[in-house]
């Protein structure tokens, strides 16, 4: 067997089949692209969604950690240490916020993003005790705890699970009504992506998300907003919400955070929101360990320059515009997203989005499907305009599209 096979083997024989990976095995990575193990080079196009919007392997990044890892890595919040402050300081300074609760991963950002709305309902907005009801989006996606489940519409994430845990309603994404007659005295949250990414880069209707900032206000409702996948640089803003000048509650931020480096989680709010913790109601032993906080403050400096977002506004119109010219031709149908983000339905008579992304791989091109014949693009925001064209040529070769 080859290279690629004998180690796709072996993680099939001893690893749980939770994924389902593209049959290609990266060795080693830089800027958008990577190589096997056979020395074969591929174009990123997904970019860890969106966790390696500064590339793989960038050099500040790197820097950042290298020289971390000389001074101290984790002391656990039984300690300070001396990244920690900055890191907190520097973020809620980005959002324009005041607190931050540093996590791991995205889905951890969530759940403390629950247990912060739940609690702050029963200190600060006075609902009893056990009441207290979040509302969610229909195709939304949080995460995979049992708890995010628990509100999960798609049943691949969802099923055998129970029991699901209950104060959570769903309601149609982009329905502005909907959200309205399902607000009660007893909501204390409502939590949306601000463009949902696994549900194939749902970009809401305009209006809809100042709709819900106006809605939340009035009824004394936090607005939370996940902007894990959507925020950071990936639109052609520091998040999506900015596009319609929407400024919510609280950021939920992740994957881009940790610059593909390390996983780095925060939950960004006001001090009268987080500041309904006590000591030991929550916590994390990796949550703001130094070295996530060397290489999340080397994230905050490159995005304050502006030249990420600047980059993913000015490549993102362009493959807009050449994706958009591929509907209508029969083998596309529809094109949606904001910067460099893109969700793409292919005509069903040329494939499913697991067969059109195996072709892609067979052209050197990585990308991921979703939801039947959608593929997502998401490449790093360091990508040259020249690589983003070649790899949108093996996806016309792979449609034959002239």
């Amino acid at each position: 067997m080859s290279a690629t096979e004998t180690a796709i083997a072996s993680a099939e024989a001893h690893s749980a089949h939770n994924y389902h990976p593209l049959p290609v095995v990266v060795a080693s990575a830089e800027g958008a692209w990577m190589t096997d193990v056979e020395g074969r080079r591929y174009l990123d196009l997904l970019a860890g969604y969106s966790a390696l919007n500064f590339g793989h392997g960038n050099p500040r990044l790197i820097d950042a950690a290298k020289a971390q890892l000389e001074r101290v890595t984790l002391t656990s919040r039984a300690f300070h240490h001396d990244r920690f402050a900055d890191f907190c300081t520097q973020l809620a300074e980005l959002c324009s916020m005041e607190m931050v609760l540093p996590m791991n991963t995205g889905a951890e950002a969530v759940e403390t993003a629950v247990k912060t709305a739940r609690k702050w309902g029963y200190r600060v907005k006075g609902v009893p005790d056990g009441m207290a009801k979040i509302i969610v989006a229909s195709d939304n996606f949080h995460g995979r705890t049992t708890t995010i489940v628990s509100f999960s519409t798609d049943p691949e994430a969802r099923a055998d699970y129970g029991p699901y845990t209950p104060g959570f309603e769903i309601v149609p994404y982009g329905d502005l009504t909907a959200l309205r007659e399902a607000m009660t005295e007893n909501t204390v949250a409502v939590l949306l992506e601000p463009i949902q990414g696994e549900a194939g880069v749902l970009v809401p209707p305009a209006g809809y998300l100042p709709g819900v900032r106006e809605l939340t206000r009035e009824r004394n409702v936090l607005f939370i907003a996940d902007e894990i996948q959507s925020g950071l640089g990936r639109t052609g803003k520091t998040f999506a919400l900015e596009h319609e000048s929407v400024v919510p509650d609280m950021y939920l931020l992740g994957k881009a955070l940790g610059g593909g480096v390390v996983p780095v989680s925060a939950v960004v709010s006001s001090t009268e929101i987080l500041g309904v913790f006590r000591p030991g109601e929550h916590g994390s032993t990796f949550g703001g360990n130094p070295l996530a906080c060397a290489v999340a403050l080397e994230v905050i400096a490159m995005l304050r320059t502006g030249e990420f977002q600047e980059r993913a506004t000015e490549l993102g119109d362009h493959l807009h515009r050449e994706l958009g010219l591929l509907v209508g031709g029969g083998a596309v149908e529809t094109v949606r997203g904001r910067g460099l983000w893109a969700g793409v339905d292919i005509a069903p008579a040329l494939g499913t989005g697991r067969e059109i992304s195996e072709r892609l791989l067979a052209e050197r091109v990585l990308v991921k499907d979703t939801h039947g014949s959608t593929i997502r693009i998401a490449p790093p925001l360091v990508i040259s305009k020249e690589d983003l064209d070649w790899g949108l040529d093996r996806l016309r070769t792979v449609l034959s599209v002239p």
